[in-house]
């Protein structure tokens, strides 16, 4: 299996357990640290026990002048606890275990009043909830990063909150190796690996953090050196913009919208571009020209949901998902 299935396989599974190395941690928050100065972080979705993120933060603590840090442990089965790490107001540093009444969910009322008194929330959410985890972070309005598979980009949930730049990804995006249950299903899966302590592993592919953290390289702009002609960049038979299939290619000459794949975000500066929208079946971006009837083709209802081009052929081709951008540096 392609490793980029390995999430759905996740998904189906609703095995959530998932534990991120504490070398991905380090490499991504370092970016980040003058945002965390005097500020509450709060792990929901981390075992203390077990975390890395735990670890990673209480090790640190000082490093990164943190003012509070707490985790949360999750038992579908029974009550469980919070641990609290922070200094009192002499100085002296705390270190509390405390129960919950609840069981630890990041959606449970225990939860979300620590969430309502935090600043930054940093985590490895479950695969299968990021929609749901993500809207809680939205609804009451906390910075976070968090790890997230490129295909929480297209959500429904998650698409709009880019376009507006409200969250944008990371720095370190791509394969992710985590720790994972050694189960007789993940051994058949590729990308699995036992260490020589015995512990499993598996790799993910096309792996995000997202984040409302800003830092200095998103705003770099990105070296355009492709010239535009029309055999090379053809025009979308159903919206007004043109395919371009590798970001590398973004012709630095174009006024127009551009469609283009999804890892572009890896790159995007909003100062240098416009996110107009996402060629899907919902409408969003007021460029769609076109939608395709039976007597079009067999498959018109996977037409609707993609970009199409028309090949020398006559035939349709679709595209995978696209955002559609426009070269700010040209004024209308």
């Amino acid at each position: 299996m392609h490793l980029n299935k390995n999430f759905e396989l996740a998904k189906k599974n609703k095995n959530d357990e998932f534990y991120t190395k504490i070398s991905d941690i380090e490499n991504e928050i370092k970016h980040y640290r003058a945002h965390f100065k005097n500020k509450y972080v709060f792990l929901n979705c981390d075992d203390p026990e077990y975390s890395n993120f735990w670890k990673f933060f209480y090790l640190n603590f000082e490093f990164l002048g943190l003012k509070h840090l707490t985790a949360t442990h999750y038992s579908d089965e029974k009550q469980t606890f919070r641990i609290d790490y922070y200094a009192n107001d002499n100085g002296q540093m705390i270190f509390e275990h405390t129960d919950l009444e609840q069981n630890g969910d990041f959606r449970s009322p225990e939860s979300i009043e620590i969430l309502k008194k935090c600043d930054i929330v940093v985590t490895n959410p479950p695969f299968s909830l990021f929609r749901d985890y993500i809207q809680v972070l939205v609804e009451y309005d906390k910075d976070f990063l968090i790890i997230g598979n490129q295909n929480n980009i297209t959500y429904k949930e998650v698409f709009p909150l880019i376009q507006a730049n409200k969250v944008w990804l990371g720095i370190n995006s791509g394969s992710m190796e985590f720790e994972v249950s050694d189960t007789e299903e993940y051994r058949k899966q590729s990308g699995f690996r036992v260490d020589d302590e015995g512990r499993a592993w598996r790799k993910f592919g096309n792996i995000c953090w997202f984040t409302t953290l800003d830092y200095p390289e998103r705003h770099e702009e990105m070296i355009l050196y492709k010239q535009y002609n029309p055999e090379d960049y053809p025009t979308y038979d159903n919206y007004d913009a043109i395919e371009v299939s590798r970001v590398k290619d973004i012709p630095f000459d174009y006024i127009g919208a551009m469609g283009v794949p999804v890892s572009f975000l890896q790159q995007y500066n909003p100062e240098q571009f416009e996110i107009l929208g996402m060629t899907d079946r919902k409408e969003n971006s007021g460029l769609k020209t076109r939608v395709y009837t039976s007597e079009d083709s067999a498959k018109f209802s996977d037409l609707n949901r993609r970009s199409v081009i028309v090949l020398p052929d006559g035939s349709y081709q679709g595209k995978y998902a696209r955002i559609l951008i426009k070269n700010k540096t040209f004024k209308d």
